[in-house]
């Protein structure tokens, strides 16, 4: 399937509580993928379901957050979770104005390359201007080479504040929507 094929197919809807199972697997198989490359410092080595508090995160996602979830032919292919700022947890500054910020993006493994994390972000951007902001932000691990940074601005981000969590490099990006 080539990824306009995969993109005539994907149903982006609003997430909820029911959605945490399937979050929680992709975010294992994750885990077990990054490990599988080398990849051990980005979410560490033990599965994200078994982490202290990933399960209870996942959850406040569905429920405090706004969830979106990417289907490819009616089965679970992917995630996004949208909030109107950082984590409190991460050494992030508010924007200082009205902003939308990706706290989660995850897609299965199964259907890597088929464009599901840009559905994700293209229909964020989309959420973000009908909510009439002009700011879409996010924040990932800048380590590894830089790939996932590069991913963000390959979907339109540009690079804003690099910041040190602990030892987790990381950097911010922002998409002006206005």
């Amino acid at each position: 399937m080539t990824n306009d094929e995969a993109a005539q197919r994907i149903r982006i809807r609003p997430g909820g509580p029911a959605d945490a199972p399937a979050i929680l697997d992709m975010l294992d198989s994750a885990v077990a993928w990054m490990n599988a490359r080398g990849n051990t410092q980005q979410w560490g080595t033990v599965p994200y379901s078994q982490t202290a508090g990933g399960a209870e995160r996942v959850e406040r996602y569905t429920t405090l957050n706004t969830p979106y979830v990417a289907e490819l032919d009616g089965t679970t292919a992917g995630a996004l979770v949208l909030d109107t700022g950082p984590s409190p947890q991460m050494p992030i500054a508010p924007a200082g104005e009205p902003e939308r910020y990706v706290r989660l993006l995850i897609s299965d493994r199964r259907h890597a390359g088929l464009g599901i994390g840009a559905a994700l972000l293209a229909h964020a951007a989309e959420e973000t201007r009908r909510a009439g902001v002009d700011l879409l932000r996010v924040d990932c691990w800048a380590g590894g080479g830089g790939e996932l940074v590069a991913y963000y601005e390959r979907n339109g981000f540009a690079r804003t504040d690099p910041f040190l969590s602990g030892t987790w490099p990381g950097q911010v990006l922002a998409r002006r929507l206005g």
